[in-house]
């Protein structure tokens, strides 16, 4: 990699539609990295950034594709070096932008955190064995020097935030120490936690907080014999509320909020498709859930899928579904 990167000029990092904290994160770590190297670099987003996210050091220079195609793909096309992050296929980006991650002469770095990567790169820097693609970056950065010397408060910061929004503030899918050891060196690097978790967390839209309290009020629906709930939201929901893109972000971590639900889901009705995702406590799969019924995929306590057809028959169709777990979901047989 040291090799690539001496005879390197322009880099670009892409993510995947609808970037969370995470992709964000894990991008914008990077570009302040290599700026600051002397790079130029290019972070390529498939479409516009939940607000709550948009006060991070280096979104100011971040390309959304849907806005400026052909500047994305200029960056794309003229890139030395091209790392992929948070994604473990190319269509993940969106149909516009595939071709030309696909078609890129540039050396490739995919750094991910999900399960069987498909993107043919050069470098596959890949475990599901980590909170957060950010948490990978870090170690990614480190091991270029063998030290975090370089590491900035910036760089530190983008890190942090995607720890943070892939854990639920470090409350799931966090049992590692190394997770703990990251933070730490995070945390002498200047970062200002407590600032950051108010920037994320509270510095949310009116919009957000009325879909929230409908989903809650009127959305949910519990299957106690199944230890499973769900909710979802209507097109008809999202126009009257005035939503804005990220509004209904983490909602689906609220169906597990619930004594005994081990397994909760939460559908979002588009103009085209239904998009869901999918959380678990303990041993429930949601991956495996995600990819036999939905098509879909992530890791074992959270994915997501797209549905193709009305969001009456994707609710219909969950629940029947979620019929076949019934002996594996029966409230007997889970333990917090």
């Amino acid at each position: 990699m040291k090799a690539e990167l001496a005879g390197a000029h322009k880099i670009a990092v892409i993510s995947h539609f609808n970037p969370d904290g995470d992709a964000v994160g894990s991008s914008l770590a990077l570009y302040q990295y290599f700026t600051k190297e002397g790079y130029e670099v290019k972070v390529i987003l498939p479409n516009p950034v939940s607000e709550f996210l948009r006060w991070m050091p280096g979104m100011e220079h971040v390309i959304i594709a849907e806005r400026a195609m052909k500047t994305a793909e200029k960056a794309l096309k003229e890139a030395d070096i091209l790392f992929i992050v948070d994604m473990n296929a190319s269509h993940r980006s969106g149909n516009a932008l595939q071709p030309h991650i696909d078609g890129s002469s540039a050396f490739k770095v995919l750094i991910d955190h999900h399960l069987s990567p498909v993107i043919d790169c050069n470098i596959l820097f890949s475990t599901t064995l980590t909170t957060s693609t950010c948490e990978l970056v870090y170690q990614f950065l480190e091991g270029l020097t063998g030290n975090n010397d370089k590491i900035t408060t910036d760089v530190a910061t983008c890190v942090y935030v995607g720890i943070i929004t892939d854990t639920g503030s470090l409350s799931y899918m966090c049992n590692n120490p190394l997770t703990y050891l990251i933070v730490s060196e995070l945390m002498k690097k200047g970062i200002d936690g407590e600032n950051i978790h108010r920037k994320v967390y509270d510095n949310y839209n009116e919009s957000r907080i009325k879909l929230l309290g409908l989903c809650l009020s009127q959305r949910l629906k519990i299957m106690r014999p199944l230890s499973t709930t769900y909710m979802y939201v209507t097109l008809k929901d999202l126009k009257d509320n005035h939503y804005s893109v990220g509004d209904t972000e983490g909602f689906v971590n609220y169906g597990l909020s619930l004594k005994g639900i081990q397994f909760t889901a939460f559908f979002t009705e588009r103009e085209d498709r239904i998009r869901v995702s999918f959380r678990s406590k303990g041993n429930f799969d949601v991956n495996q859930f995600a990819r036999k019924h939905f098509n879909g995929g992530g890791h074992k306590n959270a994915s997501a899928a797209f549905y193709y057809e009305t969001l009456e028959n994707a609710l219909s169709y969950f629940e029947k579904v979620v019929e076949e777990y019934r002996e594996v979901l029966h409230p007997d047989n889970f333990q917090l």
